[in-house]
């Protein structure tokens, strides 16, 4: 059977919006990030996916990709839409990834259908600009304590977005289905935010949403098993999260505060993005044309 070629990456211009997920807590690797060092630089999935699909286009002759990440942690996706949206749009590109939501379905009285329809009109306006759009579902949160609860709630809003998607000729990275992420080493001592890892392999799971092959094909392979802890040190780990993550994270919440409130995106305005491979892609491109 003749192989197969991959699709052209054919994107010049990609603008990341949403929330925390997006902006990339709490991947760092410049320095150890975390709520107690909030201003750490952050990496994340959406500048994996873009690093790669750069070094992708400068293998094949093209120019680097362009881009921009307007994600800003703690937006509801009102605000997503409402001020992301109209501002990705002015910057003319032809690939906009739009996870948002999550958020919101944190809270009891979330009305996932409502949210639904406004993602829809999102997609839609987006569509209509000639724009590529790349949607996410929420994680499965089968094995997520307190936040389990709003499980029903997540798989109804994943439910609209297959159909969004179905219906405009979106692309969606399906977080859900990640068998990788369903455990705990995936995720920062939060237990909302992604470790470095989780984010590469959301980014190759961005990649194979878009229809591209994955760098790796073991890219969401469980890890290899370890022990479970004992109970009394899960007990222990419990209460220190309460602790230092839902407490504070509760009293914003009373106090109409959120952790993004004062906060602008990382990375505003769109970008060449140039790694150290798509650097030396380029030069042996250019070597081949002398």
């Amino acid at each position: 059977m003749a192989d197969v070629p991959e699709p052209t990456v054919r994107w010049n211009r990609y603008v990341a919006l949403g929330d925390s997920f997006t902006e990339g807590l709490w991947d760092s690797p410049d320095g150890d990030a975390g709520p107690a060092t909030p201003d750490v630089p952050l990496r994340g999935w959406a500048d994996v996916l873009a690093a790669r699909l750069s070094e992708r286009r400068v293998a094949a002759g093209e120019d680097p990709l362009e881009y921009a990440n307007l994600a800003i942690r703690g937006r509801l996706l009102r605000p997503i839409l409402a001020d992301q949206v109209p501002a990705a749009i002015g910057l003319r590109p032809d690939l906009v990834s739009l996870v948002g939501g999550g958020n919101d379905i944190l809270r009891p009285a979330a009305d996932v259908d409502r949210l639904a329809r406004q993602l829809e009109t999102a997609v839609v306006r987006l569509r209509a600009a000639g724009i590529d759009v790349l949607l996410g579902t929420g994680v499965d949160t089968v094995h997520s304590g307190l936040i389990r609860a709003t499980r029903p709630r997540v798989a109804t809003y994943n439910a609209h977005i297959w159909s969004i998607a179905r219906r405009h000729g979106a692309h969606v990275v399906d977080l859900w289905g990640m068998r990788s992420l369903l455990d705990w080493r995936m995720w920062a001592d939060d237990r909302i935010h992604l470790t470095t890892e989780g984010h590469a392999r959301v980014a190759q799971a961005a990649l194979v949403g878009l229809g591209l092959a994955p760098d790796d094909e073991r890219w969401d392979d469980p890890l290899a098993p370890q022990p479970p802890a004992p109970r009394l040190e899960q007990l222990r780990g419990d209460a220190r999260w309460a602790r230092e993550h839902v407490y504070p994270w509760a009293t914003r919440r009373l106090r109409g505060r959120s952790s993004g409130d004062t906060r602008r995106p990382k990375r505003p305005v769109p970008e060449p993005v140039v790694t150290q491979d798509a650097a030396d892609a380029g030069a042996q491109d250019a070597g081949r044309r002398d």
